[in-house]
């Protein structure tokens, strides 16, 4: 297993540590467990970055990687989705919209590896998972500031579904028998 690989475990291990102290938060604006949790996202949130730089600079990329790697982002950022729609600060509608981007590009990256493709994260994907990933960020910092929600819920929604369709657009062969 490479150097990157095992920071991706890293970002994974961190995903129910980061959720222990969200719920000891409560969701209270300024509470520290809210802050520690903040601390942790960001953390794991850098070793995203971390893991590729890595990965790219060390000749460490992988079939595994390119696989473990979205999947480590997808369990951080659906963490924290399902637990602010649990605090009602986060809609169930775009949670849905997010959920189904996800498992309908992984059903198209599993049909792409049964004819031998392996499908990388492209670039509308990464700034996807960057900008979900800095508005969690600042819906943890600011809670109570549901106007400032509502403008990250937008653009996390947009950046999923651009990012969704981009990818079946470009990989849209895959899809059928050949």
């Amino acid at each position: 297993m490479t150097t990157a690989s095992k920071i991706t475990l890293v970002r994974m291990a961190f995903i129910p540590l980061f959720m222990v102290f969200m719920y000891l938060s409560g969701g209270e604006p300024g509470h520290w467990a809210l802050w520690v949790s903040l601390g942790i996202f960001i953390l794991a949130s850098l070793t995203d970055y971390v893991d590729g730089y890595v990965a790219r600079k060390y000749n460490q990329v992988s079939d595994f990687g390119k696989f473990l790697d979205p999947l480590a982002d997808k369990l951080l950022t659906i963490a924290a989705m399902t637990i602010f729609c649990q605090w009602q600060i986060f809609p169930a509608w775009a949670l849905v919209i997010v959920l189904t981007r996800e498992f309908a590009v992984t059903g198209l990256r599993l049909v792409a590896v049964g004819k031998g493709k392996v499908i990388a994260a492209g670039w509308s994907g990464k700034i996807k998972t960057a900008s979900t990933m800095v508005g969690i960020c600042v819906m943890m910092g600011f809670p109570q500031f549901l106007v400032l929600n509502g403008v990250i819920i937008g653009v996390i929604v947009s950046t999923t579904v651009y990012s969704g369709v981009e990818y079946f657009i470009q990989n849209w062969n895959c899809l059928w028998d050949k």
